[in-house]
């Protein structure tokens, strides 16, 4: 009896429940069935509602949720345009074109109305009334704007998750709809599928570190696949999870003010439980994040020692003594350590080559490949010299414009030659590294004479600096430079000497958060630039 009690139960008391997730699907159906037969004389009877309702669909979502930005029906009428000349074998007059891409957004729209979708309710014995829209519009900076609704994305995810797409995300921007529609019930609901992608992920990041106990290579594919299709949306997710904390929040905070949100009352409780599941749900992700980091440095090391393993000795010279014993043959010796003794062969063998090597994958069958001769570039240049190239110019155009500051004042501090910095490349320059590794450089040395300077290079700094400005580096006194065209030189600060003295007290602010300890540039007396 307790039974079939249940089962009653169940028929009538979650019936109202259920039909209310099944008026979702309605309006696909509905549209689904409607055919072109009637419409211009049955001239387009070939197109498929049920295909274009799915396709328009997707394409709201890839710009409302992907994009971040609403339609026009401009950006609307090209896109059905597109989808009915390349996936319809149907030719459409020109005449006819803007007159059947409207109807179609009509039927969409249902002329702006929603879809109604009746049934009866046992529990309390009268019928009711779905409603559900698929896409809906607003007037938004005076034009009408079109979006997927949240019954719309919830309908198409029903079908099948979007390809290379974060299904997290995807379901975050249902879950802000639902939040934003005080739909707390279905935002649960929401956040417990999002925590199960979370636990899915965190199992298969867990395999991928098991495999590399027995399959190195396998399982280095199987992580830069998993890093490709999962890390690159880490953070993407992790700011609209800030997003919808932040309305949550709001909801909270709302609910203690509002009296019609008791604290016994049904909303204010989902409320609740909705800031408790997604706040546990962050504290995952956060830490599914800080596992795929400790997952890439374990790939690194393991990958590292399987290289390694593979470059180990193969030939046992104990085992090899043992024989030539064995066979009283002493002269079999030298065939051992002639080898060791053989000249030195200036030969070099690189380190990217002994990586192409062990990763390489022999195959079964040998194919011929015909090699081509081609002529080598002269003009080519490695990245380390082309970073030299960087690190010279950046290095010469700075000393260029201290020393060209020194020649016009006595004294100068850093805070004004930051000015002047700012004025000449912007305030991007505190974004250079190399702008505080040539500050670095420079404070070697507390005393710089440029005559000097010129005939001996003491520092790194002086020898990178010498070479700018005489014209050694490639890109320097170039037209491209800009304000130093059309050349750096040296020759103008010739007889400048000055010295650098610091201030520790004194720190300059940098941007946020970072600072600089004051210098002072003085220059003395000399027999061309000084007093």
């Amino acid at each position: 009896m307790a039974q079939k009690y249940v089962m009653i139960n169940d028929i009538i008391k979650e019936h109202n429940a259920r039909m209310y997730n099944l008026r979702k699907y309605y309006p696909f159906f509905v549209l689904s069935e409607t055919t072109f037969a009637q419409y211009k004389e049955g001239r387009y009877a070939g197109l498929d509602m049920g295909y274009i309702t799915m396709g328009v669909l997707r394409f709201l979502i890839q710009e409302n949720s992907m994009n971040e930005r609403e339609v026009t029906y401009d950006e609307y009428e090209e896109f059905m345009g597109q989808l009915l000349d390349r996936d319809f074998d149907v030719e459409i007059k020109t005449e006819d074109r803007k007159e059947l891409i409207a109807y179609i957004f009509d039927k969409i729209r249902n002329d702006g109305k929603a879809f109604e979708f009746n049934f009866y309710d046992p529990s309390i014995k009268k019928s009711k009334v779905g409603r559900v829209k698929l896409v809906d519009g607003h007037i938004r900076d005076g034009q009408v704007r079109y979006f997927i609704t949240a019954e719309g994305i919830e309908f198409y995810l029903d079908t099948k998750e979007i390809k290379e797409e974060s299904k997290i995300n995807v379901e975050q921007l249902l879950l802000e709809k639902m939040i934003t529609g005080e739909n707390f019930k279905g935002g649960i609901e929401v956040v417990k599928r999002i925590n199960n992608e979370v636990n899915r992920l965190v199992r298969e990041k867990d395999e991928i570190v098991d495999m590399f106990s027995y399959d190195v290579f396998k399982a280095a594919e199987r992580y830069e696949k998993y890093m490709k299709t999962v890390g690159n949306w880490f953070m993407e997710e992790q700011k609209m999870f800030a997003r919808n904390k932040a309305l949550v929040d709001k909801a909270v905070a709302r609910a203690g003010y509002d009296k019609a949100y008791g604290s016994g009352n049904k909303t204010f409780k989902e409320i609740s439980e909705l800031e408790l599941l997604l706040k546990k749900t962050i504290l995952k992700h956060g830490s599914l994040i800080n596992s795929t980091m400790e997952l890439q440095e374990i790939s690194d090391n393991i990958i590292h020692r399987a290289k390694l393993k593979k470059l180990k000795a193969s030939f046992d010279f104990q085992a090899r003594l043992m024989d030539i014993i064995r066979e009283d043959r002493p002269d079999k010796m030298f065939t051992v350590l002639s080898p060791l003794f053989a000249p030195k062969n200036e030969k070099w063998f690189s380190f990217a080559s002994i990586d192409n090597i062990l990763t390489l994958k022999s195959d079964d069958n040998a194919r011929m490949v015909k090699v081509k001769q081609e002529e080598t570039d002269s003009s080519f240049r490695y990245e380390d010299e082309l970073l030299d190239d960087r690190i010279s110019r950046n290095f010469g155009r700075l000393f260029f414009e201290l020393a060209d500051q020194l020649i016009k004042w006595d004294r100068l501090t850093l805070k004004e030659f930051n000015g002047i910095l700012e004025i000449r490349f912007g305030k991007e320059i505190y974004g250079n590294k190399d702008y505080y590794s040539f500050l670095t450089h420079l404070v070697q040395k507390k005393h710089y004479d440029i005559d000097d300077m010129l005939k001996k290079q003491e520092t790194m700094l002086e020898g990178v600096v010498v070479e700018a400005l005489t014209g050694k580096t490639p890109g320097m006194g170039s037209e491209t430079d800009g304000a130093y065209a059309p050349k750096l030189s040296m020759e103008r600060f010739k007889g400048l000497v000055f010295d650098i003295e610091c201030d520790p007290a004194q720190e300059i602010a940098i941007g946020e958060d970072m600072y600089v300890t004051n210098m002072i540039f003085v220059r003395k007396g000399d027999s061309k630039h000084g007093k």
